[in-house]
């Protein structure tokens, strides 16, 4: 089965990264949601994807240089506020792939993970291999996955270099062969950001793992749909 990972909640349906955002994936049909932590100033995990918050929200400036009481000031779509890592996993229920926007919000997230006992539901993936190996340091155990933008050669290499359990490839440069060598070396591999019903389509051809994707209402009818058409009839 290919797991339904709402891209920052369902992000084509609702505000990014909002609660809202994340209960409308789950009610959609979403195994699990996607999401970006970035630190506030006095140290907090603030759920948002840039590095400042002119485009998600009403306000302006870097998230960095903001307390958690500044964000929470800021329309962030709908009347939403920009929630942070807790609130969401209060929110919903699901499993949540955590990206880490920059290294430094590695250790914060380690901390919640155990303290809180998440690593059976959270895990971190990102784009820089540094935040990875330093969750593996906290969390030498724990899941993580590398996302790899564009061609890379070799992305079994690349993700087996920090460790990784999952590796997560950008839709366009996805291929069967790929997939294949990523699993054969005992990688899940994810694709993203896939939107429309003929990418979905093809990237479930390819025997992906998981599809990332702003629109888990869409994916959901399509393997709901693809299930029923190929469904093995018992009595043949």
């Amino acid at each position: 089965m290919t797991l339904n990972v709402g891209h920052r909640g369902a992000a084509g349906l609702e505000p990014e990264n909002t609660l809202r955002s994340f209960r409308r994936a789950a009610e959609e049909g979403a195994d699990a949601v996607e999401l970006d932590l970035r630190l506030t100033r006095d140290g907090c995990l603030a759920v948002l994807h840039d590095a400042d918050v002119d485009r998600t929200t009403n306000g302006s400036g870097p998230v960095a240089e903001m307390t958690l009481n500044e964000l929470k000031r800021l329309d962030a779509g709908l009347g939403e506020r920009v929630p942070t890592f807790e609130e969401v996993l209060e929110a919903i229920e699901l499993p949540i792939h955590a990206e880490l926007k920059v290294v430094e919000a590695a250790e914060p997230l380690a901390t919640s993970i155990l303290e809180r006992g998440l690593a059976g539901r959270v895990v971190p993936i990102s784009f820089h291999p540094e935040a990875l190996r330093q969750t593996k340091r906290s969390l030498p155990n724990l899941p993580v996955g590398l996302i790899l933008r564009g061609t890379v050669p070799n992305p079994a290499a690349e993700a087996r270099s920090v460790d990784a359990t999952y590796v997560s490839l950008e839709a366009a440069y996805l291929d069967e062969e790929t997939v294949e060598h990523c699993q054969r070396a005992g990688l899940r591999v994810t694709t993203w950001t896939v939107n429309e019903p003929e990418e979905m389509r093809r990237a479930l051809e390819t025997g992906v793992d998981g599809i990332v994707t702003d629109r888990p209402d869409l994916l959901a009818g399509l393997a709901g749909h693809l299930r029923s058409a190929y469904r093995v009839d018992p009595y043949v």
